[in-house]
């Protein structure tokens, strides 16, 4: 069965709709756990994970601050929960961290204005007016957060693979169709599919040790993992020796066998590029 991932955007009961989807099929359910599994794995404070994943930053924030690392150790964390199969993961982010995974159905819960507004109103007591505000706030911050992390909007429909209006029917029937959508062959694992996860996993352990290492997260350096093998590129600073490199990333589960294609030039020339 895919793994599913439900991005909800409402106020409404989307959580609900997700925990019923996992009751329905026998899932495990993931949502803020898969940012504590991050943190406590790759020695990321959990309170800088939330900022970045639930929190809207200063606009200049999102220049200055590299937002890589976060990015990888999330990945990896989701990739591991995926690797295990059978879960239903309810956020904001967890659509973005699965790309080109075919077994992975992606469903975005939307409504219009006036349902939101209603919902809003009904669950904090605000105005219509001051609701408003609020969904246009939050939504700009899913948008900038989104960007930032993945170079995507969370409104464009092409990331999706079932989208549902939940203005137009109950939450029970949401679940049903989920569910329902989670049965068709399109979605069910191959062979192929999760030997892609599988790759997808190692490279993003591999990216996070890379990216969460002091010695070496100035670095840019590509990732492609195919089968246990490793293949590493991209530019050298003198003192960050490709022995280095080789000595974490073979220190990385799952990694049989490292490729590399460096090309070492002075901290100058980087610095002047």
């Amino acid at each position: 069965m895919p793994i599913i991932t439900i991005f909800g955007s409402t106020f409404g009961d989307d959580e609900a709709v997700a925990k019923s989807v996992a009751d329905a099929m026998g899932y495990a359910y993931v949502s803020r756990e898969l940012f504590i599994a991050a943190s406590q794995r790759y020695g990321i404070p959990e309170a800088k994970l939330n900022d970045i994943v639930e929190k809207e930053p200063h606009w200049w924030q999102r220049w200055v601050e590299n937002l890589r690392p976060y990015r990888v150790a999330l990945q990896a964390a989701m990739c591991e929960v995926a690797e295990r199969g059978n879960v239903v993961y309810y956020g904001h982010i967890g659509h973005g961290l699965l790309p080109g995974i075919r077994h992975v159905l992606k469903v975005l819960l939307l409504a219009p204005m006036q349902f939101r507004i209603e919902q809003v109103r009904a669950r904090q007591g605000f105005d219509a007016a001051r609701a408003r505000r609020h969904i246009d706030h939050v939504d700009k911050a899913h948008s900038r957060r989104l960007m930032a992390l993945f170079g995507t909007d969370w409104r464009e429909p092409g990331q999706y693979a079932l989208i549902l209006n939940m203005a137009q029917m109950s939450p029970a029937a949401a679940c049903r169709l989920i569910v329902e959508g989670a049965k068709l062959e399109q979605y069910q694992p191959t062979a192929a599919s999760e030997q892609d996860l599988r790759d997808l996993s190692l490279g993003a352990r591999v990216q996070a040790a890379l990216a969460l290492s002091p010695a070496l997260r100035g670095l840019m350096i590509n990732v492609e993992a195919k089968g246990g093998v490793v293949t590493l590129s991209g530019f050298l600073r003198a003192p960050a020796t490709e022995q280095e490199i080789r000595g974490l990333v073979e220190s990385v589960p799952g990694v049989s066998e490292i490729r590399t294609d460096f090309v070492t030039v002075p901290s100058r020339a980087l610095r002047a590029q």
